[in-house]
This record gives C-alpha cells, sequence and structure tokens, in this order.
C-alpha cells in the first residue's frame, strides 16, 4: 500500500510538471523495430583489467586508450559486438567536455573492433562515497573492492545536487543521442540494492524512497535528450507475476523501460523464469547481468539466450583490479590465495589466456566466431 502511494504521488508531481512518465515510453512496435536493426547483442560488462571503478576507467590521468584497445582485439575475437560500460555523474561534474571526449575515443575504439556500448548512467552498487581523483588500491582478496555508486550517499540526500544530475544525464544522452555506436542507455543499475553485504550500514535508512523519487526523474531526463536508442533498467530481485509484489522501483523498471532487461545469476531454470516474465511485454529483452561460476556459466545460458534472441552481457572480461574472479562473500571472508581455484567472474587472464579454455570454444560456436 506504500508502494502504491509513493508511485500515485509520483506520477502525479511528473504530471503538474506537465511530464507524463507512460506516454514517452516506446511503442513495442519501435522497440522491435531497434532490435531487428541491431541483431542480437553479446558481450559482457566491461571495466579495463587496469582500473578498479568507473572513475579510473575514465578520468583523464587513468584513462588508458591502449589497455581498451588491446581487451577489445580479444573481445571482437570472441564474437562480442556489446558492452556494458559504467559512467558517473562526478566525472561531467569534474569536466564535461574532457570526459566526452574520452567517450568519443572509447567508443572509436570499439568501432574498430565491431563492438557498440549500452551505457550505464547511474548505480547504486557497493561504495557509497565516491571521490574524485586517485582511487585506493584493490583490498587483497575482496571481491569489487573500489566500485563506487552513482549518485554516492551525499548527492542522493541532496535536493540540491539534483541540477547537477539532471545535467549530466541530457548532456550525456543529448551528445550521443544519435550515435550509431550506442546501442542502449542503461538509465539506473540495480536501484534498490541497499549493499547489506558490504556497506549496508552506512547507506541512508530511506535509500529506497529516495531513489523512487529519482528515478522517474532520471528516465525523464533521458527522454528530454531523445535518444534514438531505447531506455531500460533491470530489476534483479525475481520475477514477480503477481503485480502486487513489485515495490515501487520495480515499477517504475517495467513501466518505463523501452526494452526489457533483467539481471540472474542462477542456473537455466531461473533464466527461463525471468524470460517467461518479460516476454508478454512484446518487447526486446536484454540479460545485462549472468555467470557466476557454480551456478550460472556460459554453456548453456549463452547458447539459449541466443535462440531465444535476448541480448547476453556477462559480468566481467579480464581480470584485474576489480577482483571479480573472487566471490561476493570475499567481503566477509576475503580469499588469502592469490586467484581462487573456481574464478567467480570474468573470461580472460591478464595476458588474454582463458581461465577455462572451454568458455572461449563455446562462447564462439555461439556467437559465430569458431572456424
Amino acid at each position: 500500500m506504500k508502494d502504491r502511494m509513493l508511485m500515485q504521488a509520483l506520477c502525479a508531481l511528473l504530471l503538474l510538471g506537465g511530464m507524463t512518465p507512460a506516454a514517452e515510453r516506446w511503442p513495442v512496435e519501435r522497440a522491435q523495430a531497434w532490435q531487428t536493426k541491431v541483431g542480437w547483442l553479446a558481450g559482457c560488462n566491461y571495466l579495463p583489467a587496469n582500473a578498479i571503478n568507473q572513475l579510473e576507467m575514465w578520468q583523464a590521468d587513468s584513462f588508458d586508450p591502449a589497455q581498451i584497445e588491446k581487451e577489445f582485439a580479444w573481445a571482437e575475437q570472441l564474437g562480442f559486438n556489446s558492452m556494458r560500460v559504467f559512467l558517473h555523474h562526478l566525472l561531467w561534474e569534474q569536466d564535461p567536455e574532457g570526459f566526452l571526449r574520452r567517450m568519443d575515443r572509447f567508443l572509436a575504439i570499439a568501432d574498430r573492433h565491431k563492438i557498440g556500448a549500452m551505457f550505464v548512467l547511474f548505480d547504486s552498487c557497493w561504495d557509497p562515497f565516491p571521490k574524485l581523483g586517485r582511487q585506493h588500491a584493490p583490498r587483497p582478496g575482496v571481491h569489487n573492492s573500489g566500485w563506487v555508486q552513482s549518485p554516492g550517499a551525499a548527492d542522493l540526500q541532496d535536493p540540491a545536487r539534483q541540477k547537477l544530475l539532471a545535467a549530466y544525464v541530457k548532456g550525456v544522452v543529448g551528445r550521443f543521442k544519435d550515435d550509431r555506436r550506442v546501442h542502449l542507455w542503461d538509465v539506473w543499475n540495480e536501484p534498490d540494492n541497499t549493499n547489506n553485504s558490504s556497506y549496508g550500514a552506512q547507506e541512508p535508512r530511506n535509500k529506497q524512497a529516495l531513489v523512487a523519487a529519482l528515478l522517474p526523474q532520471a528516465f525523464a531526463w533521458a527522454r528530454a535528450a531523445q535518444p534514438s536508442q531505447p531506455l531500460t533498467s533491470a530489476p534483479w530481485l525475481g520475477p514477480k507475476p503477481d503485480p502486487a509484489k513489485l515495490h515501487a522501483i520495480e515499477r517504475v523498471q517495467l513501466e518505463q523501460s523501452d526494452v526489457m532487461s533483467f539481471h540472474n545469476y542462477d542456473g537455466l531454470d531461473a533464466v527461463k523464469k525471468w524470460v517467461a516474465y518479460l516476454r508478454p511485454q512484446g518487447r526486446p529483452i536484454l540479460c545485462s547481468e549472468y555467470m557466476k561460476r557454480g551456478e550460472s556459466r556460459f554453456d548453456p545460458i549463452l547458447g539459449y539466450f541466443r535462440e531465444q534472441n535476448v541480448a547476453a552481457y556477462n559480468w566481467g572480461f579480464v581480470t584485474g583490479k576489480s577482483n571479480t574472479r573472487f566471490a561476493w562473500d570475499t567481503w566477509q571472508k576475503p580469499e588469502p590465495a592469490p586467484e581462487p581455484k573456481l574464478w567467480f567472474h570474468d573470461i580472460l587472464r591478464a595476458d588474454g589466456s582463458p581461465f577455462d579454455p572451454a568458455e572461449p570454444a563455446y562462447i564462439k560456436r555461439v556467437t559465430g566466431r569458431a572456424p
């Protein structure tokens, strides 16, 4: 009941402001035409091996085109044609023109390797206290020990910062709104994530209410730029066939997304339930996060995605400073060894060799890159 009342209030505010959130959502036919144009998309959530987070990837002092070029050559060999890449609003505040130039250079590198991008504008996962400048070193044996949220706790709680957030979204989306190298925009990654296993105690107590109020605005800011690419945001807490069980954030995600996306790190049966849940909408479907070894593997899940024409982005590519070869629970029990016996995420080592040689062979068969 509280969630329903909150959504009604949010919609009323948007209507008073002259914006109807649902009215600007793409018609199903336009979403389907987009999928026909781009074809089946496959790739990974991308972070260079020498960056610990979004800030280190994109800031002028640490942006590394040579590293990206090398890694994208490996991605092309696998048949990957799209990468999900995280941005950050503080990069816009720091140097908007420089940030846009680096994004353009990144897209040029990707395009040389026949790869496009899904850019993620906001993210509620991991460290709620992002800071520009030199980033700290990884915590040994701890999964994603340097990833940062956007907006962080301070900006999320400060209404005066919404002007910056709006300028960032409109500026970035507006710059690349007709760029064929950008496949789509992921408005907010796991907006309802409260990071209970890591930073939960340091999160704002009303984080979900704050995000529920801001998420419709983020969609509206992106739409105001009139992008030719679709918008999406992925639920991740499991399919909820009973609409009454959806919370406010999930409703916005499902009602505002032009193309439907989801996250799932379980096995094939769980993936099939997600696809069956989203298919009745008649819109293209993307799995923007999957693959944790032990439960979710490329074989057979990637093949199923190809068969169902569901775009697929696994987590992680070349192992590095993100430490995502280690499992989520290393926040409670850091892994003492240089690497776990079974990698959690990631595909390749720093020299381009695979963790499991069977995986690249399988990926190439599915993507059509195998001889």
